[in-house]
């Protein structure tokens, strides 16, 4: 048999050479991006099959190709999320990669440009902050990649402002989420000490659910007078950053009787510093958390840890990915559709030995049926296995100032007053029928 020379290979750093070969392949449904992703095998499998008179051969665009874009490693909420996208993209067939930003919105905006030219067909976005937002999802809709994007994002931008590719911005309702876990805590320490100071420790400083969950807890804490928050400093979503805050702010307020954590990390990280200063949590000082992840339920369960508001971090994953793969496969989302809340559960000593039994020691099974997250594969019984519902942007990004000469894109006012808003909230309320609460959909009976 003949051996391949690569010297004989078409030269596909010339776009008029990639135009001819696509003209001569068959690359019916394709696009030039995609093509090129496949330049290597086209190079052997097309043109060499040409030149040693093997016959034609044609080229076919994959099903879907997800890039989670993480945050970081370093946050376990990360970590549980990806689980749940990749759980939800195995059970649908969609192949699924994760990459690790680090923190860095530069390093996202590159990772998305990488993935992009590799020829991925949907991107999955949880960013630090807004900071990369815009670029990405104007990108995306110019290289007809779908786009989903969680948490971090840049307030009074919607998926709207950039193009029907960036198909959804979802999160969980963090302003009462937020302010029902501040509220667990107020009423521990009003019981205990009859009230105190209390310290947080933030995310990311700048991020928009950083700014929500902030508002929801100075909200929560004006219902309590005798509980007066004196300082906080930035945790960045981690334990090692959260550790060194609550350090400095124990060494500014060493009476304190409370930390409220911006979520479940930084709550871990507070436990550290609490720990090493020999503070009793849950004793001396309570704490509280946000997000549900493992670490965060199992010191509820110890009695560390007051409250955290349940979002399931892994729901998180799962359902932007489904989302993915649904407009991958034609599914075209009501304008209502494309901003989207779910709800969050206020977890304490109470209940959480029933979210632990699902969502963490579950002996291997899955907590959601992921399949019928999407609304191709089951067309008739889809279920959002969650409440959710449209997100409201004036209520979501309330007291954060908007650009000048900002005004509401047409189609998002849109179905606030023809009605797209309310029929898409009963639509999806009337397919909950998975308690989110509740015991796996695959548990034995």
């Amino acid at each position: 048999m003949p051996r391949l020379d690569p010297r004989k290979f078409p030269d596909f750093t010339d776009r008029k050479v990639v135009d001819r070969h696509m003209g001569e392949l068959d690359t019916h449904g394709i696009s030039r991006r995609e093509f090129l992703s496949f330049a290597s095998a086209a190079a052997v499998a097309g043109a060499a099959a040409s030149a040693y008179g093997l016959g034609g051969v044609a080229l076919a665009a994959e099903s879907g190709k997800l890039a989670h874009l993480q945050i970081t490693r370093r946050l376990e909420y990360s970590v549980n999320a990806d689980a749940g996208a990749a759980a939800a993209a195995k059970a649908l067939g969609f192949a699924h990669t994760a990459f690790d930003g680090e923190l860095d919105p530069l390093k996202q905006l590159n990772q998305f440009e990488q993935q992009a030219a590799a020829g991925t067909t949907a991107v999955l976005l949880h960013a630090p902050d807004g900071s990369s937002i815009k670029r990405i999802a104007q990108e995306a809709n110019r290289d007809k990649i779908w786009l989903a994007n969680t948490w971090g994002t840049l307030p009074w931008f919607t998926p709207f402002d950039a193009g029907d590719y960036y198909t959804l911005y979802a999160v969980p309702e963090e302003f009462s989420a937020h302010g029902a876990v501040t509220t667990a805590l107020a009423k521990a320490i009003v019981a205990k000490f009859g009230g105190g100071k209390v310290v947080g420790v933030t995310g990311v400083e700048g991020n928009s659910t950083d700014l929500i969950r902030s508002r929801g807890r100075d909200a929560a804490l004006a219902a309590f007078p005798t509980v007066k928050l004196v300082g906080q400093l930035p945790g960045k979503w981690n334990r090692e950053d959260s550790q060194k805050a609550t350090q400095a702010l124990l060494s500014r307020y060493p009476d304190i009787v409370g930390v409220i954590g911006q979520n479940d990390d930084v709550a871990i990280g507070v436990l550290a510093a609490l720990n090493e200063a020999g503070i009793k949590a849950g004793q001396d000082v309570f704490v509280s958390g946000a997000d549900g992840t493992t670490a965060g339920v199992f010191a509820i369960r110890d009695g560390k840890i007051v409250a955290t508001s349940a979002n399931v971090p892994a729901y998180m994953g799962a359902l932007l990915t489904a989302r993915l793969y649904d407009v991958v496969n034609g599914y075209k989302p009501k304008d209502a559709e494309r901003l989207l809340y779910w709800r969050s559960v206020t977890t304490t000593k109470d209940n959480v030995d029933a979210y632990i039994k699902r969502y963490v020691d579950n002996g291997g099974v899955e907590p959601f049926d992921y399949a019928r997250l999407s609304r191709v594969a089951h067309a008739t019984d889809w279920d959002p296995q969650a409440e959710v519902f449209p997100l409201n942007i004036e209520s979501e990004w309330s007291g954060i100032a908007k650009p000048d000469g900002w005004t509401a894109p047409e189609r998002y006012a849109a179905i606030w007053k023809n009605g797209e808003a309310e029929a898409v909230k009963a639509d999806y309320a009337a397919h909950y029928k998975i308690d989110i609460a509740g015991p796996s959909p695959n548990a034995r009976t």
